[in-house]
């Protein structure tokens, strides 16, 4: 994804309280998301936690081309709308679970 051919990735883990809310979520995001070179890699919704938070029932990657890009997106005002009228109502847990620098496939 960058010019060295790696990626930033981080790994999240979400207590997901409102599916519709956080389906509005991901519609709205998604493509402010790709207009930074990001995606979502894996997508899970988690039936049973066996060791860790209980909380978690969504857990996920979500992939850009670098840490400043990842920061830049995090940071856009259209994001931070969209995050503030349907995440934040949505999610009531985050966990970053990891972030890693990993080569591009």
């Amino acid at each position: 994804m960058d010019v060295e051919g790696r990626k930033h990735v981080l790994l999240v883990g979400l207590q997901v309280t409102d599916e519709a809310a956080y389906a509005s979520y991901r519609a709205r995001m998604t493509p402010i998301l790709a207009t930074y070179g990001g995606a979502f890699g894996h997508d899970f919704v988690v039936a049973r936690v066996l060791k860790g938070d209980e909380r978690i029932n969504r857990v996920f990657t979500i992939v850009f081309p670098d840490r400043a890009t990842r920061e830049r997106f995090f940071a856009d005002p259209e994001y931070r709308a969209a995050r503030a009228e349907f995440f934040e109502p949505a999610v009531a847990a985050v966990i970053v679970l990891g972030e890693l620098e990993e080569a591009a496939a």
